[in-house]
């Protein structure tokens, strides 16, 4: 496919009525497949408010096996319906286990499978490794709507390895659905620019588009900072919302000229991975 057009998701999230929340990403869906959109990325964990702001047993009860989960289940009927791609990302439960998860939603509504958070923060604010395993999956790509993709999720967007790896298995563009925003234990401290500066690093490095979708608004005093955005393969930034836009963020990218490029700077010609050891091995 010589272009592709895709979209990311901006809105707050603050019910604590999943159907709720799940209706206003649906809205959002809806308008972005109206404009064009053929992938359409929404946030990290976007049935509710982001929970692992505390560790609360209580709140394994939100976990649902994949093909059960009430954002799958309704991001699958949009998909069948509006003929686009979506990556629902959503608190799966598999037996005793419990991941910070991804379902590739095809425009046939199929699930193609599921991409499990890889790296799972664990801070003041974010403390995930309460809930969550590390996920188990590996990196994976999935062809939709004519292009091949790569998935990762939040605090994956920060480890130049994911986006490498992606690449590696023939990704062609990047998403990152996610829930990030203030940091409690300094107030002064905004990360939206390094956050945005890394995954466009991506985009260069691996001379791909990066398409990134956050949550906005105040959830229990954390402020979720929003500055979604599409990059092209040269980490410009074609589309960007700032902190408060909640709405749908569109651009058609081309892959054709994307594919050229990244042939042509000669990134995965001049790779050395025999020298490349040490990042394999434990600190």
């Amino acid at each position: 496919m010589a272009t592709l057009t895709v979209a990311a998701l901006q809105l707050a999230l603050p019910s604590p009525d999943e159907a709720e929340n799940i209706a206003a990403v649906a809205a959002l869906v809806e308008q972005a497949a109206a404009q064009g959109a053929r992938i359409i990325l929404p946030p990290e964990l976007f049935s509710g408010p982001y929970f692992c702001k505390t560790e609360d047993e209580a709140l394994f009860a939100l976990a649902r096996p994949t093909a059960e989960h009430p954002a799958v289940v309704a991001m699958q009927a949009l998909a069948r319906t509006l003929k686009v791609a979506i990556p629902a990302s959503f608190f799966e439960r598999d037996g005793q286990h419990y991941y910070n998860s991804v379902a590739m939603i095809n425009e046939r509504g199929e699930i193609l499978g599921t991409y499990r958070k890889s790296h799972i923060p664990d801070g003041p604010g974010y403390e995930e490794k309460f809930y969550f395993r590390p996920g188990n999956s590996g990196f994976k790509v999935w062809d939709v709507c004519g292009a091949r993709i790569g998935v990762g999720i939040c605090w994956d967007q920060w480890y130049p390895e994911c986006a490498r790896a992606m690449a590696l298995i023939g990704a062609e563009l990047l998403f990152y659905p996610t829930a990030i925003g203030s940091e409690p234990y300094d107030a002064g401290l905004d990360t939206s620019r390094m956050w945005r500066r890394a995954m466009q690093g991506h985009a260069v490095s691996n001379c791909m588009p990066v398409i990134a979708a956050n949550r906005i608004g105040v959830e229990e005093g954390q402020n979720f900072y929003g500055h979604s955005f599409i990059a092209d393969e040269w980490g410009d930034l074609v589309a960007e919302f700032g902190v408060e836009e909640s709405g749908v963020l569109t651009a058609t990218l081309d892959l054709a000229r994307a594919a050229r490029h990244r042939a042509g700077m000669g990134f995965f010609r001049d790779r050395r991975p025999e020298l490349y050891g040490r990042i394999g091995e434990d600190i």
